[in-house]
């Protein structure tokens, strides 16, 4: 919800940071994966209930997720390849920081944690489900010219996924409180997706399923 007014205030610092990295010669694939090597650390972290440390993973992840295609679009290196894995490694990410908190406190934390990570499925399926749908219609992304996928709306979605992240590692004794919360505006962002694209692509072909 919050990604057409967050996206373009952080484009202007990444681009100065890519510029630092492409003089360097780094590539924006080692961008991606060493984010999401930085990120994964927040899982032994937070099992550790390292909270502190654990927010610095994550955040330094997150600066790498959008770093990674500034220095893609302006070395001209952006490419499936990338948008793949990037999206892919997100994932991968985002479940990790949640089994981390249930590791942490199974008895107080684990319930909360497969909720969210139920709704995870379906912000993330319907996202991707949608993304190969829009591709192969040829379907914009008319807010999000910079992503790799088509952006589908919702309530949720990086800026918020990112806030509630924070929101975990500075107070992970709300752990099972905020966690609920967000898995219910997840659920709602599923719905609204479900919703958008089947009636978007039911107008593309004329046809329902």
């Amino acid at each position: 919800m919050l990604d057409r007014w967050t996206m373009p205030l952080t484009q202007r610092p990444l681009l100065r940071l890519a510029r630092w990295l492409a003089v360097a010669g780094v590539r924006p694939d080692q961008v991606t994966l060493l984010a999401f090597l930085i990120g994964m650390l927040a899982l032994p972290l937070l099992a550790g209930e390292a909270y502190g440390w654990a927010l610095v993973a994550v955040l330094v992840n997150r600066l790498g997720d959008g770093l990674d295609g500034a220095l893609a679009r302006l070395t001209h290196r952006a490419s499936d390849a990338g948008g793949f894995l990037d999206i892919g490694l997100d994932f991968v990410f985002y479940a990790a920081v949640v089994l981390g908190f249930a590791l942490a406190d199974p008895a107080a934390n684990a319930l909360a944690a497969a909720v969210l990570l139920f709704a995870f499925i379906g912000t993330g399926t319907s996202f991707l489900a949608f993304a190969i749908m829009a591709a192969r219609h040829g379907l914009d992304r008319p807010h999000f010219q910079q992503k790799a996928f088509y952006y589908l709306h919702g309530l949720t979605e990086g800026t918020e996924t990112v806030l509630a992240l924070v929101a975990f590692c500075l107070w992970p004794g709300q752990f099972p409180l905020l966690a609920l919360a967000f898995a219910a505006a997840c659920l709602v962002t599923t719905a609204m997706r479900l919703w958008g694209g089947y009636g978007t692509l039911k107008a593309l072909t004329g046809k329902a399923g």
